[in-house]
C-alpha cells in the first residue's frame, strides 16, 4: 500500500502542476508581443482593417500587436505560415474571403484545409466589393462598360489582389455570365494592383472598396458595379450586382482574425473579447465604417459558420461555371 502511494503521489503532484502551469499560461495571456500577419502586400483593404485594429487591440490586451505583411499566392502563403503557427495566440493572421474560401475552392493545391486548419476568432468588418476602371477607359457606367468588354474581347486585363482571391474569382465569374473576356493579371496584394490601374498600366480591377474607394473619390478611378446589398451611400448612382441581372456576383468581403488550429479557448475569448472592446471606441468604428465597411465583430463560432458557408458557395460557383486557375 505504501508503494502505491509512494508512486501515485508525485504522479498526481505532476499532473496537478501541469494543470495549474496550462491554466496560468492562458490567464497570463498575453506576455510579449502578439503578430497579426497580413497575407497581402500593404495597401489593401486587409491591410488597412489591420492596421486599423490592431493598436487599440493591443491596448486593451496591454501587449503590442504588430502587423506582418507576408504576400504571395492570392494570400495563401500567408494564411499557410498562420495555420502551421503554434497555438498560443502570438501568431495570428488576418482570415479573408480569399484565403479561407475562394481560393481553397478553386486551387485544389491550396496547402491548408480552411475548415479545420485555422480557429476562427472574430469577423471585425465586412465590405462591399467594386470592378473600377481608370478614367481613360472608355465607359463611365455599367451599360458602356458590358457594351465595350462585349465588342473587343481580349483587348482589355483586369488586375486582381492575386490568382484564387476573391477579386479573381468573382471576375471570372461574372466573365462567365456574361460571355465577355478580359485578361487577368494577379498582383501580390490590392496595393500593387491598385498602384498599376491608377497609374493606367491596367485598364480594369475588381477589388473591395476600403482600397479603392480613396481613389475613386480623386476621380483617379470610376466606378462600374458595386457588390453590396443595395446601393452604397458613398456610391449612390452605382447599381449593384443584383440589379444588373448578376446576383451570383453580389457577395460582400470579410475581414477577420483567426489563429492555428487548437488555439486555446481561453485566448480566443480574450482576443475576440479585446476586438469587441476595441470597437466600442466610436473613432476606431468611424475608421473603418468611413472606408464604406460594415462592422460586425461576431462570435468566434458565428465567424467559423460564416467561413463554411462561404467555402461552400464558392466551391458551387468554381464547379457549376468550371472555373479554373489561369
Amino acid at each position: 500500500m505504501l508503494r502505491r502511494q509512494l508512486f501515485s503521489l508525485p504522479a498526481l503532484a505532476a499532473l496537478s502542476i501541469l494543470c495549474a502551469g496550462g491554466a496560468a499560461l492562458a490567464q497570463g495571456y498575453p506576455n510579449k508581443v502578439v503578430k497579426l500577419q497580413v497575407p497581402f502586400a500593404p495597401g489593401g483593404t486587409t491591410d488597412i482593417v489591420a492596421r486599423v485594429i490592431a493598436d487599440p487591440l493591443g491596448k486593451v490586451l496591454g501587449q503590442t500587436v504588430v502587423i506582418e505583411n507576408k504576400a504571395g499566392g492570392g494570400g495563401v502563403v500567408g494564411a499557410n505560415e498562420t495555420a502551421k503557427s503554434a497555438p498560443d495566440g502570438y501568431s495570428l493572421g488576418m482570415g479573408t474571403v480569399s484565403t479561407t474560401a475562394a481560393n481553397p475552392a478553386i486551387n485544389p493545391k491550396t496547402p491548408y484545409n480552411p475548415l479545420t486548419d485555422f480557429t476562427p476568432v472574430i469577423n471585425i468588418a465586412a465590405t462591399p466589393n467594386v470592378i473600377a476602371v481608370h478614367p481613360s477607359f472608355p465607359a463611365r457606367n455599367y451599360k458602356e462598360f458590358i457594351a465595350e468588354i462585349k465588342k473587343n474581347p481580349g483587348k482589355y486585363s483586369y488586375s486582381s489582389s492575386g490568382t484564387g482571391g476573391i477579386g479573381h474569382l468573382q471576375t471570372e465569374l461574372f466573365k462567365n455570365l456574361t460571355g465577355t473576356f478580359i485578361t487577368h493579371i494577379p498582383y501580390r496584394g490590392a496595393g500593387p494592383a491598385l498602384n498599376d490601374t491608377v497609374a493606367g498600366q491596367v485598364q480594369i480591377i475588381f477589388d473591395n472598396l476600403p482600397s479603392a474607394l480613396p481613389f475613386i473619390q480623386q476621380k483617379r478611378l470610376i466606378p462600374i458595379v458595386v457588390a453590396a446589398p443595395q446601393r452604397l451611400a458613398v456610391l449612390p448612382d452605382v447599381p449593384t450586382f443584383k440589379e444588373v441581372g448578376l446576383e451570383p456576383v453580389n457577395r460582400m468581403a470579410y475581414y477577420g482574425i483567426v489563429g492555428p488550429k487548437g488555439l486555446p479557448a481561453d485566448v480566443v475569448d480574450k482576443l475576440s473579447s479585446g476586438v469587441r472592446k476595441a470597437l466600442e471606441d466610436p473613432a476606431v468604428r468611424k475608421r473603418i465604417e468611413d472606408t464604406g465597411s460594415i462592422i460586425v465583430a461576431n462570435t468566434p463560432e458565428q465567424f467559423a459558420a460564416q467561413i463554411k458557408a462561404e467555402f461552400e458557395v464558392y466551391k458551387k460557383v468554381v464547379e457549376s461555371a468550371r472555373l479554373r486557375l489561369d
